[in-house]
């Protein structure tokens, strides 16, 4: 199949037009404007091509199963799941090559039957993974001439914009209302679709809904639209271009949310693509460009690395959005001091929590009451292993959407046969367990928390994991003090039975590492420390241990965070065994300040590398080296 030769030049009388167009595009693509919560300026105006950071984008859609795992992923095995389902799509693709007349296209057209001229592409991706910023950098680039020279119009909607239009209308006066200076020139485009590119952002957010597996719009006069002149609803137009009923031989972009994916699956769409987020290095590349002062960024994003949690949320533009903003300061105020730099995921988001209440606390009479309902909803959802809260949820729990509560709560509109209706959710798992470990401080009654905490412990599956790290984290006064400016003190009866609670835990199962589900279980209480901060808790539980033995489980460079802290408040340690960790070379970092203390140490079959042998051998050489035995 040859593929269709460039459009012809663009006729003369049409270039003032076009150029007019392309600088009307530029003007409105050029800056990139940022809402958050987290701040007192709500938008946030910045240069799009110097905050713009690279997505993987895949020419496939991922299914739904994994699509979701994208709210419920952290931890040990995130970056290593998504390389492997990576390597098993279609193909990595920029978005330059979505309607890119080359051997790509070529491909495209044997796999999906395409013809020779005119496509509609779908791009789907989860909540703030950067699909409407995409689009921007799309016409932008169009406008600025970097990419699609053989389009010589493109017209870029969003559905939202759209929802306001509530009468019949027609092509032409659509891209009137936007562009009105086409005046009565676009009879002369219609001449040539081939030249004409349509974008529709946001197709989860459209109020009505288009089947395209409706025959009737085939067959009743009312929903058909064959001509740009003709009158009918926008759903028409925009099923029309789609389908190629409506100027034939067009381009057309439509992006939308994983939820309303579905609505795409019997339309004529030709090349399927999904925006997985940053991936590797483009992580990195956020920071960089997110930091004007490149040691800050490096800085910040360094501190992100070495957190599992933090890194594992990089993949998502918002989140980084967040750690950016909630780490800048840390590393950029002269008045605070290094030292002061979250070391743990508890006090990490203890200060994500401060700024909203910081900034926005204010909008809302009583911002503890409304964090402790919201944080029993939570902890409800975590134990149910629910995400996605309804309506009738708020209720249940007496909350009202709010300014300040969309701070924690995303608005997602969900559609079933029926109708759409608007659901929520925390921007990240680990949010939504933070604020259920949070709820746990501000009830005016503790109760049998020891009992709700040793229930949760002793669930199997994980899935109270990150809350008790979280619970047993607040416990601390760095992680509390910040929040209590604002949410008035802990109840000092919480603290003080959640502290015992993890002395008990960690007392009862040292001595029990035999299996693999003990050594596990042992360190989920050695994380319990690590995120306490409490030195007189670990060394009362710890300091007087003689062995340890990891061994056949492997061990993240947190795991070995939490490791290192519980052996430097440890004098006693004869033998630490960490045979088949998989240790990495972030981990040998984490262990390598506490390693001399050990009298026999064994690190066989971790595959230690070069750069692993000098972190061990600056341990040797410590001074106050104990180490006699070394595998």
């Amino acid at each position: 199949m040859k593929v269709q030769q460039e459009l012809s030049e663009i006729p003369s009388h049409l270039k003032d037009l076009q150029q007019k167009h392309k600088e009307t595009l530029r003007v409105q693509t050029e800056t990139l404007r940022v809402n958050t919560i987290l701040i007192k300026e709500k938008v946030k105006i910045f240069q799009l091509v110097d905050r713009y950071a690279e997505l993987t984008v895949i020419s496939n859609v991922r299914d739904r199963t994994l699509v979701e795992h994208e709210l419920l992923a952290r931890g040990r095995d995130h970056e290593e799941w998504r390389e492997k389902h990576l390597r098993r799509e279609l193909e990595k693709i920029r978005t330059d090559q979505l309607f890119q007349r080359s051997s790509f296209l070529q491909k495209m057209r044997r796999l999906f039957h395409l013809s020779k001229s005119g496509n509609s592409a779908a791009v789907s991706g989860v909540p703030g993974i950067g699909k409407t910023t995409m689009v921007q950098k799309i016409v932008y680039d169009w406008a600025t001439g970097k990419i699609y020279p053989h389009f010589q119009f493109v017209f870029s909607f969003k559905f939202r914009d759209l929802n306001t239009i509530n009468c019949r209308i027609n092509l032409r006066n659509l891209i009137l209302d936007q562009y009105p200076y086409f005046g009565n020139i676009l009879g002369e485009l219609w001449k040539n679709p081939e030249g004409l590119l349509f974008i529709f952002d946001g197709l989860d957010e459209f109020k009505d809904r288009i089947d395209f597996a409706d025959n009737r719009r085939n067959t009743e006069p009312q929903s058909m639209c064959t001509d740009p002149e003709c009158w009918c609803g926008v759903s028409d137009i925009v099923y029309s271009l789609i389908q190629h009923k409506l100027l034939p031989g067009c381009s057309v972009l439509v992006t939308s949310r994983p939820t309303a994916l579905h609505l795409l699956e019997k339309a004529k769409i030709a090349v399927w693509a999904e925006i997985l987020g940053f991936v590797g290095d483009e992580r990195k590349e956020y920071f960089n460009k997110f930091f004007e002062d490149q040691t800050v960024a490096a800085a910040v994003f360094k501190h992100v690395e070495e957190n599992e949690i933090l890194y594992t949320m990089c993949y998502n533009p918002s989140y980084c959005w967040i750690l950016a903003l909630s780490l800048g300061p840390f590393f950029t105020q002269r008045d605070r001091k290094q030292q002061q730099v979250p070391k743990t995921i508890t006090q990490l988001y203890s200060y994500y929590i401060y700024n909203i209440l910081k900034n926005h606390g204010r909008e809302i009479e009583t911002p503890r009451d409304v964090l402790l309902k919201l944080g029993e909803m939570a902890y409800t959802g975590v134990s149910q292993k629910k995400i996605v809260f309804r309506n009738e949820d708020l209720i249940e729990y007496n909350l009202q959407p709010s300014q300040f509560l969309s701070g924690f709560l995303m608005e997602l509109l969900e559609r079933d046969d029926s109708a759409q209706s608007v659901v929520y959710t925390f921007p990240h798992l680990t949010i939504q367990e933070f604020v259920s470990a949070l709820s746990q401080f501000l009830t005016p009654d503790p109760g049998e928390i020891g009992k709700l905490l040793s229930e949760a412990h002793s669930e199997e599956d994980g899935r109270f994991e990150i809350f008790l790290r979280f619970v047993a984290g607040l416990s601390s006064p760095q992680s509390a003090r910040p929040l209590e400016e604002f949410l008035g003190k802990f109840l000092h009866q919480t603290t003080c039975r959640v502290i015992d609670w993890v002395k008990e835990k960690v007392e009862g199962q040292i001595g029990n590492t035999e299996t693999e589900t003990g050594k596990r279980i042992l360190l989920n209480t050695f994380h319990y420390l690590f995120e306490s901060q409490n030195k007189a808790l670990a060394q009362n539980t710890v300091g007087s241990v003689e062995t340890l033995s990891f061994s056949g489980l492997g061990l993240t460079p947190i795991d070995c965070a939490a490791l290192s802290h519980v052996i430097g408040l440890c004098d006693t340690i004869k033998h630490l065994d960490l045979q088949q960790c998989h240790i990495q070379c972030e981990g040998i970092q984490r262990l390598g300040p506490v390693l001399h203390k050990c009298q026999e140490l064994s690190l066989a079959e971790n595959k230690v590398k070069d750069s692993r042998v000098k972190l061990l051998s600056a341990a040797l050489r410590n001074p106050e080296c104990k180490i006699q035995k070394l595998q």
